[in-house]
């Protein structure tokens, strides 16, 4: 329920959306920093770096509002409504969100449940790690002859189910990011084999950008067992791509396989 009591009729109800990168605090934009020093209220996600908030007036309010499983208090109909309120009641609200808030972040649905109510809005886009922390890593999206498009998806849609869109990504010759997919990493290598992939190189990036970062790299055929040896857990995204093989780690895998070609 929106309330109707206005806490300062002076003050400009406006909601800014913030990309908060994929994790290092310093990965921000400045006009990120710029919005966040000027907020009342800051309403941000689970993955979102704690420091960032220190960007924030010290009186500003800041709450979590980080999405659990089978919490509906965190349901995107309950954030939509918290953000109306407080931009009615304090001003200024900045919607801090990991990554880019149109890259799997329901910006859109935020900023149109917003102007329904006639409340101003602003976007600030952020690194999304889609693409950012691969780059990181010296995993390039396009490169010569290895890669001339890049498809971003998200591993299991609305439904729960795999996205359909997998099938159409593994029968191309692009660069795949898998986004929210590690749980189902075994039937997703399954589909590119499918396709015959089975040494495509892979990497797996765990909690990319931050101190806690862990990548593994592997081909199609071997990547679901080295997620289990390593325990690489959520969040973490999926590279499928003859671009992962530019990464230094693939050469010991080259390497291997050279040789059991050469003893065969």
């Amino acid at each position: 329920m929106i309330l109707n009591k206005i806490k300062n009729s002076t003050l400009e109800p406006k909601i800014t959306l913030v990309g908060a990168g994929p994790g290092d605090p310093d990965l921000i934009s400045l006009k990120g920093v710029k919005a966040l020093n000027t907020a009342n209220v800051v309403l941000y996600d689970a993955q979102v770096n704690g420091a960032l908030l220190n960007h924030a007036p010290e009186n500003a309010i800041k709450i979590f509002v980080g999405k659990k499983s089978a919490d509906e208090s965190f349901s995107q109909d309950a954030v939509n409504k918290l953000m109306i309120d407080y931009a009615l009641n304090y001003g200024h609200v900045v919607r801090l969100k990991s990554g880019d808030p149109f890259v799997f972040a329901r910006g859109f649905e935020e900023v149109n449940f917003a102007e329904s109510y006639s409340i101003e809005t602003e976007i600030i886009p952020g690194i999304s790690s889609a693409t950012g922390v691969p780059g990181l890593h010296k995993i390039p999206m396009i490169y010569g002859d290895l890669s001339e498009s890049f498809w971003v998806l998200t591993g299991v849609n609305a439904k729960g189910e795999l996205s359909p869109d997998l099938i159409g990504a593994a029968k191309s010759n692009a660069t795949v990011v898998v986004m929210m997919g590690i749980e189902r990493i075994a039937e997703i290598a399954s589909i590119f084999q499918q396709e015959g992939k089975n040494r495509l190189p892979v990497a797996v990036i765990e909690n990319g950008s931050t101190v806690d970062e862990h990548i593994i790299v592997g081909i199609v055929d071997t990547i679901e067992e080295l997620v289990t040896d390593h325990k690489i857990a959520s969040p973490a995204l999926l590279v499928f791509g003859d671009v992962v093989s530019l990464h230094p780690a693939f050469n010991r895998i080259r390497d291997f396989y050279h040789i059991l070609s050469e003893e065969q």
